[in-house]
């Protein structure tokens, strides 16, 4: 069971991230978007390859959860836990600090942390 835990933890961390880079190109950087100009094109660049860090974090996060258990390794499962258990939920309390809490996003980062918690 705690495997499965573990495991269902770092498939919705890809699926958060996945989310979190599609809607990050088709909502906040998308061309012609008007609630937003990030003016010169060099900085909107810079902070859309940021923006797709973390989301490439996060997939490299999921796929560490989904890959502990099959490592035989006890040391290497209880850091894996812990680092990405804190990186999670630093992104959970960012999301509903700067939201003010209307924003499904740190729902599901802290859904991430519990059950990779739990699967420790």
């Amino acid at each position: 069971m705690r495997d499965l835990l573990l495991q269902v933890s770092g498939a919705l961390a890809i699926v958060v991230a996945l989310i979190h880079g599609t809607l990050g190109e088709t909502r906040i950087f998308a061309q012609g978007n008007s609630r937003i100009t990030i003016e010169p094109a060099q900085v909107r660049t810079l902070l859309r390859l940021v923006w797709q860090t973390g989301t490439v974090a996060w997939i490299g996060g999921g796929v560490l959860l989904l890959t502990a258990p099959l490592m035989g390794s006890d040391t290497a499962r209880h850091w894996i836990v812990v680092i990405m258990a804190v990186v999670f939920a630093f992104a959970a309390a960012a999301n509903a600090w700067a939201k003010r809490g209307r924003h499904f996003g740190w729902m599901l980062l802290s859904v991430v942390v519990v059950l990779a918690i739990a699967g420790y």
